[in-house]
């Protein structure tokens, strides 16, 4: 009997069964069913440690959101954002300046939290504006920092500049080892801060930047993601090495999130990358990005009907799902593409397979137990890698099982810098 010929809607069905069922596996649930919502709410409430929240605020701000209604979070973590900031104006005014360190910090990351779900319209004006406030409330607290020192930088990079912060111990210009952090599909310079925080205090200096697709490079630059790496972070060390406090001989970089594909490729590349962190690794971002989907996936993305099918398909499902509005409306905006099939066919470059082989650096690969947004590519990294390696999976009994550790940013931190500490050997 002749096989029926594989449709694009079953196709995608089974695409969307794979990424609802990614969302849902092993989650840790936080005041919200959705598992997104959830892990965003965790997400935040996991820099507490490093100054970037207060349980309790997080806390009542999650408990007025209308589960699943994007317009609900902006606003209420917006109107906490707000609150927090005005906190920290009458702070200054009144000449409490740690205090209002403190509180441009909070809010600076709850404005980043406010702004996370409005990508449905990419023109949507409030994505600049609540950005604009995440970072002008950043650049407050940093003004008022005085160990660390938190210098906001602008790094030459083609033909126009990339954002980042030179994240100090103190002003003395002592030549330190430096760690140099990217972010990932929807991070952060700002957000950075609180992984580089606990890198500073072991004395290093961290840079931290915003490059292609990500940040205010999208957002007011509109440059999207490329899959070569190294042409971003090769401009950035050579920023690095520049600096009067940095030892040029000892530059790490670590990825975070995709950062996990774009950091490696960087190091494939660049040989004044000493050390190399992942956390988690990323050995084939256009697997993930179809979740995993195969040959099937692959011809229908190939067929110009069958995709446009599977486009009107994954539209209509978009309008219930957290995720899937989520992951396909970011990823076309930050690839610059128009369709779901079009972003999915854009990933295609983004693999390590054909560049492993010239990573030589230690590399130190980070994995969690219930990551739900790239399983199984770490380990498919690890094993890539010829040259020294490491590996290190978090797990639930330690409440570290999530994507990135998120919630559990201390035991993270303490594992993944004592391996830096022996890489670079200080």
């Amino acid at each position: 009997m002749k096989a029926a010929r594989f449709s694009a809607p079953c196709a995608f069905l089974i695409l969307v069964a794979s990424l609802v069922a990614a969302a849902d596996a092993s989650a840790m649930k936080l005041v919200f069913k959705d598992p997104d919502y959830s892990y965003q709410t965790l997400r935040v409430i996991g820099t507490a440690p490093s100054g970037g929240a207060d349980i309790g605020e997080v806390l009542a701000t999650a408990g007025r959101i209308t589960e699943g209604d994007d317009e609900s979070w902006d606003r209420e973590w917006l109107k906490t954002a707000q609150r927090v900031a005005k906190l920290a104006e009458d702070y200054s005014a009144a000449g409490h300046a740690v205090s209002a360190k403190e509180a441009f910090l909070r809010a600076s990351n709850y404005y980043r939290a406010a702004e996370f779900f409005l990508h449905s319209d990419v023109h949507d004006p409030r994505i600049i504006e609540i950005s604009r406030e995440s970072r002008s409330c950043f650049l407050r607290f940093a003004a008022l920092s005085g160990r660390p020192v938190v210098r906001p930088v602008r790094i030459p990079y083609e033909k126009t500049t990339l954002p980042g912060y030179l994240i100090l111990p103190d002003a003395s210009r002592t030549k330190r080892p430096l760690l140099i952090i990217t972010t990932g599909f929807d991070g952060t310079a700002e957000e950075l801060y609180f992984e580089a925080l606990p890198a500073m205090e072991r004395g290093y200096d961290c840079l931290v930047f915003e490059g292609p697709g990500q940040g205010a490079v999208i957002r007011e630059q509109n440059i999207p993601f490329r899959p070569d790496w190294e042409k971003v972070v090769t401009p950035v060390v050579d920023f690095a090495a520049a600096q009067p406090e940095v030892d040029p001989d000892r530059i790490a970089l670590e990825g975070r999130s995709m950062g996990g594909y774009l950091a490696p490729r960087a190091a494939a590349f660049e040989p004044r990358i000493k050390a190399c962190i992942v956390d988690g690794g990323i050995y084939d971002f256009h697997e993930v990005s179809t979740a995993r989907g195969g040959p099937e996936i692959e011809k229908i993305l190939d067929d110009a009907q069958a995709s446009q099918k599977m486009d009107k398909t994954i539209l209509e499902k978009m309008a219930t799902n957290t995720r899937l509005r989520w992951v396909f409306n970011d990823g076309m905006w930050k690839f610059g593409v128009r369709t779901p099939s079009e972003w999915m066919r854009s990933t295609r470059p983004y693999r390590l397979r054909d560049v492993v082989d010239r990573i030589k650096c230690p590399m130190l690969v980070v994995d969690s137990q219930g990551d739900k947004d790239a399983p199984g590519q770490s380990r498919k990294l690890f094993e890539a890698l010829s040259g020294p390696k490491q590996m290190i999976l978090f797990g639930g009994e330690e409440g570290a099982e999530e994507h990135c550790q998120a919630g559990a940013l201390a035991l993270s931190r303490e594992s993944i810098l004592n391996w830096l500490d022996d890489a670079l050997k200080k």
